[in-house]
C-alpha cells in the first residue's frame, strides 16, 4: 500500500486509487512575530512553504502533482528517520533564483565596461541610466584594458571590488556601527554629499543585482538593517546591539514604576552639526510627559525614531533600488538572517582560529559543555556554523583579522572575544545569546544528545527569545 503526505484539516484521512492512503500528517501554525509555517507532525520537520494541493482533486498518483520540494513518497515500512530541524533554507534560495528566471528578459545583455581605478564612479554612472528591466538582463562584465569573456567570475570580481568601495565609510555613505568594526549602518551625515540619495538608490540597485544574478556582496550590515528592508518592525531587541547605552535605558523604563521619577516628554535631543536639535515623537511630543500608562508608546516611538534618525531618506532611496531588482513579496518567506546569508553568501569559518580565540567563563576546556560545543561545531555544515555566529555576534561575519579581532558593541574598548559561559539554571531552557558581549550562556545539561537538540533549537528557530 502507497501512502501520500498532504497537508489537510487535521485527523482528515482519504482513500485513494487502489489501496492508498493520503494521510494528513501537515499542520499550520504560526510563530510569535506573525509568520504562517507548516509543521509535519510525524518527523517535526517545519517548512514556509504552504505544501497543499487543491482540495477538488482526484485521489489517484497521476493527478496528486509534484510533490511539495523536501517530502518523499514511500512504501509502508520503509519510513526512516529525518532529522528534527532541518532548515530549508537552500530550498527557499533555489525556489527564488526560479521565480527570479523567470523576471529575466528572453534576449540580450547588461553590458558594463569599467576600470578598476574607477570601479565606483564608473559602476554608478552606467547603472543609473539603465532601467531596471535592463539591470535584469544576463550580466556582461568588463574591464578597460583587459582580456577575458564573462562567465560569471568576472561578474563576481565586479561585485565584490564594487561593494568594497561603495560601502567604504570613506565616501560618507555608511559607517560602522559604533565599535563594532565589521558591520555597517547608514551614515545620517550623508546629506554632506548633496547627491547622496541618488548613490543609496544605486547602492540598492547593487545589492538587488547581485541576488538576482546569484551573487554575492562583500560586507555585511547591522541585523536591523536587514529586518527593515525586508519590511519588518523593529524593535527595542534590536537596540541592544546598535545602542546597549539607549536599550538599557529604555528597557529599564518598561521594567520600573516611572511615577514620579522620569520628567522627560515625547521628544527627543539631538546634535545636528553641533547644534542641539529637538525632535518630537509624536505632534506636541514636547508638552506630553512621559507617564506610567504611556510609557510603552514613548519606548516604542523612540526606538523608531532612533532606527530611522536621520536616515528614513537614505534608507527609502536604497529599499527602492533593491526592489526594483526584487520584488519585495518573493522576500517574505525569508528571515533578517537569512537574508544576510542570501546578500554576503556563506563564508568559510575557521574552526581552528575560533577555538584558539575564546573565553571561557565558569568552565574550563575540560567541561563537558565545551567538549560538547566543539562537538556540536565540527558536525554543522558551514550554514548552521555561520546561523550560530549570528547567534551569538549578530552577524555571521567574522573580521579580517579573525576572531582575535572580534568586537562587543558595549562602547569598551579593545576586542570582546566570543565566550562561552556556563550557568547554574533549568536546563529545560534554551542557550542564550548576548550579542553585545558576544556571549553565549549554556545550562549545565545531562548529556550531549539534549546539549545538541538545545542549542540547535536555538539557532535554528530564531525566533528572539532566546536573544538578549
Amino acid at each position: 500500500m502507497q501512502i501520500s503526505y498532504v497537508s489537510c484539516e487535521v485527523n482528515d484521512l482519504y482513500s485513494g486509487k487502489d489501496g492508498g492512503v493520503v494521510v494528513c500528517l501537515i499542520e499550520q501554525r504560526t510563530t510569535a512575530q506573525g509568520q504562517v509555517y507548516f509543521l509535519h507532525k510525524e518527523t517535526g520537520i517545519s517548512t514556509w512553504h504552504d505544501p497543499r494541493l487543491p482540495r477538488d482533486f482526484h485521489i489517484n498518483d497521476d493527478e496528486l502533482g509534484t510533490i511539495p520540494p523536501g517530502w518523499e513518497t514511500k512504501w509502508l515500512g520503509e519510513l526512516t528517520p529525518v532529522p528534527k530541524y532541518k532548515r530549508d533554507l537552500v530550498q527557499k534560495m533555489k525556489v527564488l533564483h526560479t521565480e527570479l528566471l523567470g523576471l529575466r528578459p528572453p534576449t540580450g545583455h547588461c553590458r558594463i565596461e569599467v576600470s578598476r581605478e574607477n570601479i565606483f564612479e564608473e559602476s554608478y554612472r552606467q547603472i543609473m541610466k539603465l532601467k531596471s528591466k535592463e539591470l535584469r538582463k544576463r550580466l556582461m562584465i568588463k574591464f578597460k584594458l583587459e582580456e577575458g569573456l564573462d562567465y560569471g567570475g568576472i561578474a563576481r570580481e565586479w561585485l565584490y571590488l564594487l561593494s568594497h568601495e561603495m560601502l567604504n565609510p570613506y565616501y560618507g555613505l555608511f559607517q560602522y556601527s559604533r565599535d563594532d568594526i565589521y558591520t555597517l549602518q547608514i551614515n545620517p551625515d550623508s546629506g554632506i554629499n548633496p547627491e547622496h540619495l541618488s548613490y543609496f538608490h544605486f547602492v540598492g540597485r547593487v545589492i538587488g543585482m547581485a541576488i538576482f544574478h546569484g551573487h554575492y556582496i562583500d560586507g555585511g550590515f547591522t541585523m536591523p538593517f536587514y529586518k527593515q528592508l525586508l519590511g519588518k518592525p523593529v524593535s527595542l531587541e534590536d537596540m541592544e546591539s546598535v545602542d546597549p547605552d539607549l536599550y538599557n535605558s529604555l528597557h529599564w523604563i518598561l521594567k520600573n514604576d516611572i511615577t514620579d521619577i522620569l520628567e522627560n516628554t515625547f521628544s527627543v535631543e539631538h546634535d545636528s552639526f553641533g547644534h542641539l536639535q529637538c525632535h518630537e515623537l509624536k505632534p506636541g511630543g514636547s508638552n506630553v510627559p512621559v507617564s506610567q500608562e504611556n510609557k510603552r508608546e514613548y519606548v516604542k516611538l523612540y526606538v523608531q525614531w532612533r532606527f530611522l534618525r536621520g536616515i528614513e531618506p537614505q534608507f527609502l532611496a536604497l529599499q527602492k533600488g533593491f526592489h526594483e531588482l526584487i520584488p519585495s513579496h518573493l522576500l517574505k518567506t525569508f528571515d533578517e538572517r537569512e537574508l544576510e546569508l542570501l546578500i554576503n553568501g556563506l563564508g568559510k569559518i575557521d574552526i581552528e582560529d575560533w577555538k584558539s580565540h575564546i573565553r571561557l567563563k565558569h568552565c574550563d576546556a575540560e567541561a563537558d559543555i565545551v567538549k560538547w560545543f566543539w562537538r556540536a561545531v565540527d558536525s554543522y555544515d558551514e550554514e548552521k556554523r555561520a546561523r550560530l555566529l549570528q547567534f551569538v555576534t549578530g552577524t555571521s561575519k567574522v573580521p579580517l583579522q579573525g576572531f582575535k579581532a572580534l568586537q562587543g558593541s558595549t562602547g569598551a574598548p579593545g576586542p570582546r572575544l566570543f565566550t562561552i559561559n556556563q550557568i547554574q539554571g533549568s536546563t529545560d531552557l534554551l542557550p542564550k545569546a548576548h550579542t553585545c558581549f558576544n556571549r553565549l550562556d549554556i545550562p549545565k545539561y545531562e548529556t550531549y544528545e539534549k546539549f545538541l537538540d538545545k542549542i540547535t533549537c536555538a539557532i535554528e528557530e530564531t525566533c528572539g527569545f532566546t536573544v538578549e
